[in-house]
């Protein structure tokens, strides 16, 4: 078995939801010499999300943002953590619905992605700076 392991920053990127699957992929070249195995994403935050949907119509990206917004919106009277702004406590919740990781199988040194699947990097704040992420790969 073989594993490797890298931690990248990512840009600092607006709040929505944007593709980072060729940042992953070339953050961690050594996927390629997995023939069949998985690779491990993980962000270091509580504020962002990461998920796997649509890769090739900006308008999902804009929906989910519009969608995450109504669910969880700002500016709630019952929200006790508000120290950092009217963003803060919808991020965590929104990165809590959404979640820390995600994982995708590697079939021959490559992401075992379909056809219209990316990587996304979930931004629930609006000022927020680059993001950490923890990059596994591990397989045969």
């Amino acid at each position: 078995m073989k594993l490797y392991q890298k931690e990248i920053q990512l840009r600092s990127f607006p709040r929505g939801f944007h593709l980072i699957t060729n940042e992953v992929t070339n953050g961690l070249v050594d996927i390629g010499r997995i023939e069949r195995g998985m690779l491990q994403v993980f962000i270091k935050h509580t504020s962002a999300s990461l998920t796997v949907n649509e890769n090739a119509d900006a308008t999902v990206r804009e929906d989910f943002e519009s969608h995450m917004n109504v669910t969880v919106p700002e500016n709630a009277p019952y929200y006790l953590h508000t120290y950092e702004g009217p963003d803060d406590m919808p991020a965590h919740i929104k990165a809590s619905l959404l979640g820390s990781s995600v994982q995708i199988p590697i079939t021959n040194g490559k992401l075992n992605l379909g056809v219209w699947q990316g990587i996304y990097l979930c931004e629930h704040r609006n000022r927020a700076s680059g993001r950490n992420l923890v990059i596994t790969a591990f397989g045969s």
